[in-house]
């Protein structure tokens, strides 16, 4: 009986590998069920009889929802545990992107998707706290770009799979085969215990308020919070301005088919996924913060060179290379907030910092698709230079220059 138990305990031990599993794959479902939405917006819009004002919002109120889950997941996670919470969050974005399927309007529909961006917006600051508190600090923003590319895995399923099934299943069925990962995702998340690191660190012992407190403590560490709230507001309105838009921006300028469209937009995200997985290599040898600044430039760039292409060869090749600056950047973002706040307040200041960063994201594509309709997608996507011009500003000026592995929490 004894060794029956040890068994089972040790079954459920957290190590890295199983902290990585559990992180990306819930982290593929919510980049797939997000992405999905750019290819049944028209389907929905037409099913429901929705105005294009109403389903643009729909993908606001989702990401909107996520800041609320962060807020309320983070503190949780805090407080109860990161395994307890992550499948809780799964559950409640489970459940609610089951019942988007049923929709019979605008204003349910609406409530759905809100509810449920509300558990998906615990899934990354969990999940990277998670992957901070098993990994080697040293390894640290490797395994959180690992993490990042579950989300381009599910983005590129979405791309690859959406144009198939969506005249066959319509747009109530894709709701719900982005439900089946979850479940799967919420199996795996059962079967795992706590980190270590984030027991002995007694958590029950620090209120909510000064979870929230510990995010602008000294001025340094209020430099730091909003310099990070800066990059995660640009990373999410660079990011769903411009994957939102892409499909229909191919379809009318090339006249690609929408199976074409998802070609090209899945050239994008090989694109981020490969320059995701580079940052954290990088950062890992050469030092965070220089290859942020790589990064920000390089977007910067890029985003005028895609808007200026005329040919659509050019546009396949250039919106792979844009999507290594664009969307590699969040390979890094986990680990850098672990990195500035301690493990009982960690998960509140990944999800407060990163959530609150994609609601004010969920605005690209209402303002990319306002510049789009008074001028065009091309006007629309080299204005996105400025963002990026901002996020260089926040490095270099608010962040401190911390590599891998230092913590600014423990320096004096």
């Amino acid at each position: 009986m004894a060794n029956e138990q040890n068994t089972k305990a040790a079954s459920g031990t957290m190590t890295p590998r199983r902290a990585l599993i559990a992180s990306v794959t819930g982290y593929a479902m919510d980049g797939f069920d997000l992405l999905i939405l750019g290819f049944i917006l028209t389907a929905i819009k037409h099913g429901l009889g929705l105005s294009d004002a109403q389903a643009g919002s729909i993908v606001t109120w989702t990401l909107l929802g996520t800041v609320a889950g962060g807020i309320i997941f983070g503190q949780l996670s805090d407080r109860f545990g990161r395994i307890r919470m992550l499948t809780a969050s799964i559950l409640v974005f489970s459940v609610f992107t089951g019942l988007c399927a049923l929709s019979q309007g605008y204003w349910d529909l609406l409530a759905y998707r809100t509810l449920a961006g509300v558990g998906l917006g615990g899934e990354f600051g969990i999940g990277m706290a998670l992957i901070a508190e098993v990994w080697p600090a040293h390894q640290r923003t490797r395994a959180s770009s690992y993490v990042g590319m579950g989300w381009q895995a599910g983005v590129l399923a979405a791309t690859l799979l959406t144009p198939v099934l969506l005249p066959y299943i319509g747009w109530r069925g894709m709701f719900l085969v982005g439900l089946l990962p979850a479940l799967a995702s919420f199996a795996i998340r059962h079967s795992s215990s706590e980190p270590e690191n984030f027991v002995k660190a007694k958590p029950e012992t620090v209120s909510f308020g000064s979870r929230f407190a510990e995010l602008f403590k000294d001025r340094r560490t209020a430099c730091a919070s909003v310099g990070v709230l800066i990059l995660t507001s640009v990373q999410n309105f660079g990011y769903y301005g411009l994957m939102m838009w892409m499909p229909d921006y191919l379809s009318k300028q090339f006249g690609l088919s929408l199976k074409q469209s998802g070609v090209w937009t899945a050239a994008t995200v090989i694109g981020m996924t490969f320059g995701i997985w580079l940052f954290g290599q990088l950062s890992d040898r050469f030092g965070r913060w220089k290859i942020f600044l790589l990064y920000q430039v390089g977007a910067a760039i890029m985003v005028v060179v895609y808007a200026a292409q005329q040919n659509i060869v050019a546009v396949l090749i250039t919106g792979a290379i844009m999507g290594i600056f664009v969307n590699g950047m969040i390979g890094g973002y986990g680990a850098l907030i672990s990195d500035l706040y301690p493990i009982q307040a960690r998960a509140t200041a990944q999800n407060v910092l990163f959530n609150i960063g994609r609601g004010i994201g969920g605005l690209g594509p209402l303002v990319v698709g306002a510049v789009v309709s008074q001028y065009s997608f091309s006007i629309a996507i080299t204005m996105l230079m400025a963002i990026y011009i901002l996020d260089i500003l926040a490095t270099l000026f608010l962040l401190p220059k911390l590599n891998g592995g230092e913590e600014l929490h423990t320096q004096k």
